[in-house]
């Protein structure tokens, strides 16, 4: 009997699929000098925070999931940087950098990781599940494509209560497979509703390649058939990001209707802490790395003379003791006392029993 499918044997591991690097972003930096070395703090605040998670895991601090956004940070700060305040924001499991940059302090975010009370979902919620109502962050979702029926609620909410805002949801790849995401983009269209639907694109999901999963790799394509304003940007390069979020989100604003936006991004480190890593060839990593997010455009902001050595290590170093402190706080914290382990889970007798008087 052929047990053979294409693109590998079915009884073995399908071998790595080849996804080579294009060439890093280049050119010059059409943002004025300050909101320019801004980016370039947001991406060292999410790079050192996202180490310090990985070593404090490795050292039990951290527990359960944990799902590292090293190599993708220019998304979070192009895309947080084009929204605004008021604008509503979704994230998937991979979402510690856009929360930081949405405004949640890195404080209550390490003390969460920790499961500390102090944390942003009051320890209860950790890695995956961050959340800040004061800065209109609604997760942290730990489901894949979970995030995209809440943001059609969001944006319908929204419509029905006539607020000019956008609803911003980012997710990965492999939630287009879901039924959730065809749905949501149906609903979105058909409804004409405020939404942005950010995709980050990092080519293999959870651990398989896009092309192994899905038989139409061209995620626009699909976005275009409900139909929505569909576009692509490289996620890699965070002047493209901004430009390319504060376009669509100008357009979703203006009323014309849901945009679909691909940030063709990277992950430099395995999807998840329990991830062994099989399916990508070293040398591609290594490769994308050569054209990492930080690196290539602090590389454009010296040849532009907007900064030099002694400031970008000025700037790297606020990122670290911003990490320090909050390594701090979220050890000095508190943990929930084992009394309140149904709070807010459960009622009260007495007001279930008023409830159903």
């Amino acid at each position: 009997m052929n047990t053979t499918i294409p693109g590998g044997d079915a009884n073995s591991a399908a071998p790595p699929s080849a996804h080579p690097a294009p060439p890093p972003p280049s050119g010059p930096v059409p943002f004025p000098r300050e909101f320019a070395l801004r980016r370039l703090g947001d991406m060292l605040r999410i790079r050192r925070l996202e180490e310090k998670s990985a070593e404090l895991y490795g050292a039990g601090k951290i527990r359960g999931f944990l799902h590292l956004y090293i190599g993708e940070e220019a998304v979070a700060a192009g895309a947080m940087a084009a929204l605004r305040p008021e604008d509503n924001i979704v994230a998937t499991y991979r979402e510690h950098g856009h929360a930081l940059l949405r405004g949640v302090a890195m404080d209550g975010i390490m003390a969460e990781m920790f499961g500390k009370r102090e944390g942003c979902s009051r320890g209860r919620g950790g890695s995956m599940h961050l959340f800040d109502a004061a800065t209109r962050f609604f997760g942290g979702n730990a489901i894949v494509a979970g995030g995209l029926p809440l943001a059609t609620g969001l944006a319908l909410a929204a419509r029905l209560q006539r607020e000019p805002r956008v609803t911003a949801c980012f997710f990965g790849e492999g939630a287009v497979a879901e039924g959730a995401f065809h749905e949501a983009m149906n609903l979105a269209a058909l409804w004409h509703l405020p939404v942005l639907f950010c995709c980050e694109n990092n080519l293999y999901a959870m651990g398989t390649a896009l092309e192994r999963s899905q038989a139409q790799i061209d995620l626009c394509a699909k976005a275009a058939s409900y139909p929505v304003d569909a576009r692509s940007a490289d996620g890699m390069d965070v002047v493209a990001v901004h430009e390319a979020v504060l376009s669509a989100a100008e357009a979703v604003r203006a009323g014309r209707g849901p945009v679909f936006l691909e940030l063709r991004t990277y992950r430099f480190r395995a999807h998840s802490m329990f991830d062994a890593e099989l399916y990508r060839d070293k040398a591609e990593v290594e490769a994308w790395k050569a054209r990492g997010p930080i690196h290539t455009y602090t590389a454009r902001l010296k040849a532009q003379g907007l900064l030099n050595e002694e400031q970008f290590l000025a700037i790297d170093r606020r990122a670290e003791d911003e990490v320090a402190h909050a390594v701090a706080f979220a050890e000095a914290g508190q943990w929930e006392p084992v009394d309140d382990l149904l709070k807010d889970v459960t009622a009260a007798p007495a007001l279930v029993q008023g409830a159903v008087r």
